[in-house]
């Protein structure tokens, strides 16, 4: 049965310095403007197959459509490589460059 999250928990330890890293390593691959918005989440997943918990990477911009890209880890154990891998696979070339997951 998936785990579900507590909106109101208390914060593990640690978890806003990694979204402040996860934000600055999208920024830096992605070359954006400083007004650009990134979001970082963790969210539940109950889709069949899917992890229990997701980093949800949100990418607004003046002008263009939201872009969400998804790694199947909790934010603590989101490492750049998971984070560029990401990236990568949503700006060069899915069908749907939109969203990506990995």
């Amino acid at each position: 049965m998936p785990r579900v999250l507590n909106p109101l928990a208390p914060r593990r330890e640690g978890i806003h310095g990694r979204m402040a890293e996860i934000k600055s390593w999208v920024r830096w691959t992605m070359g954006l403007p400083e007004e650009a918005t990134v979001s970082v989440t963790e969210l539940a997943c109950q889709d069949e197959g899917c992890p229990d918990v997701e980093t949800v990477i949100g990418v607004l911009e003046s002008g263009r459509p939201i872009r969400t890209f998804r790694v199947h880890k909790p934010i603590s154990e989101t490492v750049r490589e998971d984070v560029e891998t990401a990236l990568s696979f949503g700006i060069s070339g899915s069908k749907n460059d939109e969203k990506a997951e990995i």
